[in-house]
């Protein structure tokens, strides 16, 4: 019968222990019979295609001892069960170790992202798995646990062969473990493929990196699809250490890698098409690492200022003078997270005066009239933040206008809301939708906003 299933649920048998004890306990029983599987993504897919050769499956999902993230003072510890859901929605996770986020962010689609599993995807050894190039550059351990106990491996010898691990036939992945160290470093990823999400990457690359004193003190670039595992790119690493960056070390850095990797030819590319795309990826690295040193050398600057001087130099950022005064008081700050966060906690110790005084700054959502309150720099970023709305019909402006006056009438103030990135017709939505909230719950909502674009107009600042 066409559309019928070329897997017949009879031949196979599913049980679901409660405990990751009793997982452990059945594997140890029979190793090598029964095949774990969490999320179920990529065993369905092999399901639905009549090519799912294990007949005994063992689920792992949702089991307590898989599905934690725990912190330490120095470690994170991230349950081979979590999904990627789970990452993206973890606050340290994204704060700290960005490279996992984003690659969580591309993996699948929501539904996919809501079922998939950090484990699984290590297990399944996919050489184009979003995930894994994040995890070696952050150089990952994983947990092992069998009946016999555990063990802890470094994630980077892992992968022994396409499709092959150091995963014994009677363990599981427990937890993945992050060591808390790469505050101060610049994150860089992407993936290259025929969509962002949805799409199996036809190359991925994640990298860290910090310059010290004008060079490269450390830098970790790892790629995917390149190779038949993720591939660490230690050569091109030891070109660029204790390295000056300029266009010379560039070109140098971009042959290392391109040399490197061991791209094939497949129905998603060609290993030339993929070459060329590992050079142009590191090089782009590479640019935005030289920026941040600039940056470095600007925020260095700025903590030698005299307190008030400081103060009036960040104060355009936010536009509340107790922010700017507080800020400039938490100093030295290191790098630019350190930064961030020192400006979210600064910002939300403060009271409603203070953020009301913050709002004044800016000018209507849709116009370009700044307040009389707002300086030249705040009123080009101003600008800069509202440019989609300039491309945006007349008949949308007098909306946006009408609902700018109706919530004026509402709260008594001008409407907040971080514009970057969203178009005139998004921001009447959401204006809208806030018209229902009542006073105290705008007023946070508000404050939330302000956050956000403070921590943009922060980064702007450090890059000018």
């Amino acid at each position: 019968m066409e559309g019928r299933m070329r897997s017949d649920p009879a031949e196979y048998e599913l049980v679901a222990p409660a405990t990751l004890s009793a997982v452990v306990s059945l594997l140890a029983e029979s190793p090598g019979r029964w095949l774990p599987i969490a999320g179920g993504t990529d065993v369905m897919v092999q399901y639905a295609a009549g090519k799912l050769s294990a007949r005994k499956l063992v689920s792992l999902w949702n089991l307590p001892e898989l599905r934690r993230i725990d912190v330490s003072e120095h470690e994170l510890s991230i349950g081979a069960g979590c999904t990627y859901s789970d990452l993206r929605e973890h606050d340290l996770v994204e704060r700290e170790f960005p490279l996992l986020a984003s690659a969580a962010s591309w993996t699948g689609g929501v539904a996919n992202q809501n079922r998939g599993t950090l484990g699984g995807n290590i297990v399944n050894a996919s050489p184009a798995a979003d995930s894994l190039p994040a995890l070696l550059v952050y150089e990952a351990d994983l947990i092992l646990v069998s009946a016999r106990g555990e063990r802890r491996v470094h994630y980077v010898d892992f992968h022994t062969g396409y499709k092959k691990t150091l995963l014994a036939q009677d363990e599981l992945i427990r937890a993945v473990i992050l060591a808390r160290r790469f505050a101060g470093y610049i994150a860089y990823s992407r993936k290259v493929g025929a969509r962002n999400a949805q799409a199996i990457s036809k190359v991925c690359v994640a990298a860290l990196g910090r310059v010290v004193g004008g060079v490269v003190d450390d830098v970790r670039i790892a790629a995917g699809s390149v190779a038949p595992t993720p591939l660490r790119l230690c050569e091109t690493e030891r070109v660029l250490s204790g390295k000056s960056i300029d266009v010379a070390l560039m070109l140098r850095a971009r042959e290392a890698a391109s040399g490197e990797i061991r791209a094939i030819d497949d129905i998603r590319s060609t290993g030339a098409y993929r070459s060329a795309v590992v050079s142009n990826l590191v090089a782009e690295f590479l640019g935005k690492l030289s920026a941040a040193a600039r940056a470095s050398e600007l925020l260095n600057r700025w903590n030698q200022l005299p307190h008030e001087e400081a103060a009036r130099e960040i104060l355009d950022c936010c536009g509340s003078v107790e922010w700017a005064r507080k800020l400039a008081s938490r100093r030295p700050l290191e790098h630019e997270q350190s930064l961030v966060t020192a400006s979210d906690e600064v910002w939300n110790s403060l009271g409603a005066n203070d953020w009301m005084e913050a709002f004044s700054k800016h000018p209507r959502i849709g116009e370009q009239k700044a307040p009389a309150a707002a300086t030249s720099q705040s009123t080009q970023w101003s600008t800069q933040e509202q440019q989609n709305v300039s491309a945006s019909d007349d008949a949308v402006r007098a909306a946006l206008r009408q609902a700018n006056e109706a919530y004026e009438g509402r709260f008594g103030r001008v409407f907040i809301v971080c514009a970057t990135g969203k178009s005139a017709s998004e921001m009447m939505e959401i204006l809208r939708w806030r018209l229902q909230n009542d006073d105290a719950a705008e007023l946070r909502e508000a404050a939330e906003e302000q956050r956000k674009i403070t921590n943009i107009r922060l980064r702007k600042w450090l890059n000018q």
